[in-house]
């Protein structure tokens, strides 16, 4: 099983990327968030999930063991699978699911294409225990980062310059609309 790539980037496409690790290309699925991270760099180095079935062999990469812990907690549940798991990393942090698991807050899962209300509502209940020792942030701050992301995303910008303009923003700002704005600026500042 493999845990761990280092190598050359190759290319990217739209939800992979191949690494090339002494001749030998690799392809491995990523979220729309790390795509944005590794896209145009030399050198990269992701965790790696394996996922085995009956017809198919996939790699699944990850920038951090946090990213990867959550995705593996994820697509334990019946119903997401790892499509699905990868969909919720790309429009919220760990961070941001841990803390809607704890206040019980489906919204955010159900944004990802293929995850319905019951199936947002048995993530819940299945790993609300799991995540419940992690420390995590208000219910606000989740919601919030997940609708400004979206706004973003929506004008054109990519998951990853909208995640790291949110995170530039002050937490004591709370208006999704005031958020965006001051992730805005700082957008164009750049």
């Amino acid at each position: 099983m493999l845990a761990k790539i280092k190598g050359t980037l190759e290319y990217s496409k739209d939800n992979y990327v191949v690494v090339d690790v002494g001749g030998l290309g690799y392809k491995i699925f990523l979220s729309a968030y790390s795509l944005g991270k590794v896209a145009g760099q030399g050198q990269v180095e992701l965790f790696l999930h394996t996922h085995v079935r009956e017809d198919a062999l996939a790699l699944y990469g990850f920038l951090t063991l946090e990213e990867l812990d959550m995705f593996e907690l994820l697509i334990s549940i019946s119903g997401i699978g790892p499509k699905a798991g990868l969909g919720i990393l790309s429009i919220a942090t760990p961070k941001t699911i841990k803390t809607a698991i704890l206040n019980e807050d489906s919204s955010i899962l159900t944004k990802v294409s293929g995850v319905g209300k019951k199936t947002a509502e048995r993530v819940i209940l299945e790993l609300r225990n799991k995540v419940a020792d992690m420390s995590v942030g208000e219910k606000d701050e989740a919601v919030s980062d997940s609708d400004a992301i979206e706004a973003l995303v929506s004008m054109g910008y990519s998951v990853s310059e909208a995640r790291d303009a949110l995170k530039l923003v002050s937490p004591d700002i709370k208006d999704i609309g005031q958020r965006v704005g001051a992730a805005l600026r700082s957008l164009g500042k750049k």
